[in-house]
């Protein structure tokens, strides 16, 4: 038996490790790796590995810490956020995609219970791979990512229920005089030991096992919990999956989430690694072969009614037109817990064989179908909804039916100037918006999100609803009368398109946005942004800072350093960005053009030796080298060309000019008091 073990194991990291080198090098998904594997060693391929009970053993595993993992990041707090998506969504979703699939399968031929459970089986879309793909394209927070996140929750969640109705579709639960009080006092059981659990028994065993320190303790901890509550729902007639997930959504809620995350996603992500190489052991290659042209055919259908079911779900919710496009597409695969529910289909007989290895076939071509359907979707919704753009209706389409009275009240232009407009209230959009309250800049925020914008209205904030990739939006938000545009999303191919249309609007405006890496600098450079500021660069100089303070460097020192590393880093970024376009730098960069030279913005404080006094008497530039630009009063007054006579008085805002560390040397005079 351990032989056996050990022999399996070994054949399969070892095909595995060889065909996803070759996935990775493709830029393909690792799941469609280990299906591969599986079809290849499996009893239908070279026939190494014939699918036993060691293999079940480890599919089962790789479900249940998969649930379990699934269970532990879920934020109860964030699900009653995304509640109407999640819920309302995710059921139409469901019902729909079955309403479909049920028609058609009855068309064919089939069973009424066995088109109802097929079309069960395709509601279910891949949670593993659509995350995956957008996290890669670091989307997971866009818009259409939050709401394919929301939908993909519900799915994993319904598994459970899904697993119960099985049984009835097929007949064996019919008469419901004992099977009903049976499944109530199961749910009641269930309930009660796990609220006890999460009172006493999970804070008692991580308490103690935390003041061992023991890492490996912890992680046993971990696996015991996991693995009981799956062993007690199934000890009284329920699915394994169902403990698994109830103790992860537990756990989830405790201060030990983290750790317990940290711990077992090793363990998950090998697991799951033998539950897809299982799957793909249950398909018959000859069969794939033998039929490719028509379960082709089926995929594309198969494919179109997923991505139309979604279209419509999300028309009904009211999402703009793009986000509706995208979500649609990227949810119209097959998902992996399908694959779970199928096994219990052929042995409840609803399933044959045949139509068995149909399913799974079309299934692995619609996941590996996914990453580049999701990835060619965009400009075909660029290219709709600039279309749909050109009149009143279609505006309304494109940005959403159900966020009509929002719309209302964002064709209400906001009576201001010299403003900033802020591209979406994430975490940049939040401290941008807060740093202009404190310093009484007026701006005004631009977010797709109607719920967010719902929300922040009620707070009081200055937001309005739209998608600043349109023009309209950004003629709304004051664009031509606006002096800086902060784009603050993280999806690339809108940041382009809005840097252009607001140029196209506002040539004048200043246009600040963030990058992920240094090669979209290059783009958004020639489109005209002012100023991009790329995560990657911005981090090291944080952590350049921390190190330094670390080793105790003085204040004044360690801030000469990091304006130096900006400078030279910056500029160097620009010619890179210039030499790799035309070679001509068509416009002038005061810290380009100046080496060495900043400008900084430093107030004058309470009791300051400079309050009252006139530039004259300080003589700045003589004693100094600085030179005051321009003055922005408290009252929010501004002095664009200061004079001698301009007075200074306390809390009003000086642009200052020159070198780096002698705009470090005056802060302390702005800032000191009379001696």
């Amino acid at each position: 038996m351990v032989e056996s073990l050990l022999a399996h194991v070994d054949v399969l990291l070892g095909f595995g490790i060889l065909i996803l080198i070759i996935f990775y090098r493709f830029d393909f998904p690792p799941v469609l790796g280990y299906l591969i594997t599986g079809m290849l060693i499996g009893p239908y391929g070279l026939g190494i590995i014939n699918r036993g009970e060691i293999v079940d053993l480890n599919a089962d595993l790789g479900v249940i810490f998969l649930l379990f993992t699934i269970g532990v990041d879920l934020s109860l707090g964030e699900l009653w956020k995304m509640k109407k998506s999640v819920m309302v969504g995710g059921i139409l979703h469901l019902l729909f995609t079955t309403a479909l699939v049920f028609a058609i399968c009855s068309a064919l031929g089939f069973s009424l219970a066995t088109s109802a459970f097929l079309g069960l089986l395709i509601s279910l879309s891949s949670t593993a791979i659509v995350i995956k793909v957008f996290q890669d394209r670091n989307e997971v927070n866009t818009s259409h990512g939050k709401t394919s996140l929301a939908i993909l929750i519900f799915q994993d969640l319904a598994i459970v229920p899904l697993m119960l109705i099985t049984p009835i579709l097929a007949g064996n639960s019919v008469s419901f005089d004992g099977a009903l009080p049976s499944m109530l006092f199961k749910g009641l059981l269930i309930i009660l030991v796990f609220i006890l659990s999460d009172k006493f028994l999970f804070p008692w065993i991580f308490y103690h096992v935390g003041k061992t320190g023991s890492k490996q303790l912890f992680l046993a901890s971990v696996v015991f919990i996991c693995l009981s509550a799956a062993v007690f729902t199934s000890s009284i007639g329920l699915s394994t999956a169902l403990g698994a997930l109830l103790a992860g959504v537990i756990m989830s809620g405790s201060q030990y989430s983290k750790q317990a995350m940290g711990n077992i996603l090793p363990l998950k992500d090998a697991f799951m690694c033998f539950f897809f190489v299982s799957v793909g052991m249950l398909l018959d290659i000859n069969y794939l072969l033998a039929n490719f042209p028509i379960l082709v055919l089926a995929t594309i259908v198969l494919i179109l009614v997923k991505s139309i079911a979604g279209i419509v779900v999300n028309f009904l919710l009211g999402a703009p037109l793009r986000t509706t496009i995208l979500t649609g597409l990227a949810l119209s695969q097959v998902g992996e817990f399908s694959f779970v529910l199928s096994s219990l289909g052929v042995e409840y007989s609803l399933l044959t064989e045949g139509t068995y290895q149909a399913f799974l076939a079309v299934s692995i071509l619609t996941m590996g179908a996914t990453p580049f359907l999701i990835n060619a979707s965009y400009k075909p919704a660029d290219f709709i909804v600039t279309k749909a753009s050109g009149t009143p209706f279609g505006m309304k389409l494109v940005s959403g039916f159900c966020s009509s009275s929002l719309q209302e009240e964002a064709d209400v232009e906001p009576n201001i100037k010299d403003h900033i407009i802020v591209v979406g209230f994430g975490f940049s959009g939040k401290a941008i918006s807060k740093a202009a309250k404190t310093a009484g800049i007026p701006y005004i925020i631009v977010e797709s999100d109607p719920e967010t914008v719902k929300q922040e209205k009620m707070k009081g904030e200055s937001i309005q609803y739209g998608d600043a990739v349109f023009g309209a939006v950004l003629e709304h938000a004051g664009i031509k009368d606006a002096r800086v545009l902060v784009i603050g999303i993280s999806n690339e191919a809108a940041t382009r398109r809005i840097v252009e249309k607001a140029k196209e609007l506002n040539p004048n405006v200043c246009i600040i946005t963030r990058v992920r890496d240094l090669q979209e600098m290059k783009y958004l450079n020639d489109l005209g942004a002012d100023e991009i500021i790329p995560e990657e660069y911005e981090t090291s100089v944080e952590i350049f800072f921390r190190v330094l303070r670390k080793y105790l460097v003085p204040q004044e020192d360690i801030e000469k350093l990091v304006n130096d590393l900006r400078a030279n880093g910056y500029l160097m970024m620009r010619k890179l960005s210039v030499d790799a376009g035309t070679g001509v730098n068509s416009g002038f960069s005061l810290k380009g053009g100046l080496p060495g030279v900043d400008i900084q913005v430093v107030k004058v404080g309470e009791g300051s030796k400079f309050d009252g006094k006139t530039l004259a008497d300080l003589e700045l530039r003589k004693k100094y080298g600085v030179t005051v630009l321009s003055i922005r009063r408290s009252s929010s007054e501004m002095v664009y060309v200061p004079y001698g006579n301009s007075f200074l008085q306390a809390k009003d805002a000086c642009v200052l000019l020159g070198k780096p560390e002698d705009l470090v040397n005056i802060r302390k005079s702005f800032e000191s008091v009379h001696e």
